[in-house]
């Protein structure tokens, strides 16, 4: 399964499979655009890098955070643009999209839906081998989606 923390200047992904009863990390990264480009080029850019990502991992399903600000609407207007952008491409490869709140992806990965990103890091690192580099909140986030994806009912019926 291929798992995304939708974001327009960096974008978490992660491949995750079940190996018995545990998550298996098959690669993470962070998709990063260079501000100075025009949103749409942006766009098409992390497009690209999505559907890349689809031909060479062959996932069997997507997901994805849904998109929560309180703050800057600007900001939220675009991630939501990324997020949406990533729901036509699962649609158009036929792929079954799985969406979480960033509550449900504390509780899958801490037990505690008020988890700071420390814990959910940390968690994440206790629940699948994750080999040494630095990685990005994006990176670590888009893990954590795909352990919740992986522990979710509703994608194992996929």
């Amino acid at each position: 399964m291929l798992a995304f923390d939708p974001g327009y200047e960096r974008l978490g992904v992660a491949v995750l499979e079940r190996e018995g009863s545990k998550e298996k990390l098959i690669y993470s990264d962070c998709i990063r655009t260079d501000a100075k480009l025009p949103f749409s080029d942006r766009l098409g850019l992390l497009g690209a890098a999505a559907e890349a990502l689809i031909e060479k991992f062959s996932p069997d399903a997507i997901a994805i955070e849904e998109v929560y600000f309180e703050n800057n609407a600007k900001t939220a207007t675009k991630v939501a643009r990324v997020a949406g952008m990533l729901s036509y491409i699962s649609s158009r490869s036929k792929l079954p999209l799985f969406e979480y709140t960033p509550l449900e992806v504390k509780v899958a990965v801490t037990g505690y839906g008020k988890s700071d990103k420390s814990a959910v890091s940390m968690m994440v690192q206790k629940l699948v081998l994750i080999p040494k580099k630095a990685r990005l909140d994006d990176e670590m986030d888009a893990i954590a989606i795909g352990i919740t994806c992986l522990a979710s009912s509703s994608a194992n019926r996929v």
